[in-house]
């Protein structure tokens, strides 16, 4: 099973979302927190999806 870029992408959103909101609350700063956990929780979407497509394109091996 390889890697693929939906799984790269998400998970690089879901760090950078999970730093925005940290940095967010460090500041006080109610908007950037909903953003970083609003990207926080696309990124890991995508990469669910990425890792389904993942396990489907395995299975058809």
């Amino acid at each position: 099973m390889g890697i693929n870029k939906d799984q790269v992408e998400g998970r690089a959103k879901e760090v950078a979302g999970k730093v925005q909101g940290e940095f967010g609350k460090l500041v006080g700063n109610k908007a950037q927190q909903v953003k970083g956990a609003l990207k926080e929780a696309v990124g890991a979407g995508q990469a669910k999806a990425g890792d389904l497509a993942e396990k489907v394109k395995g299975l058809n091996k």
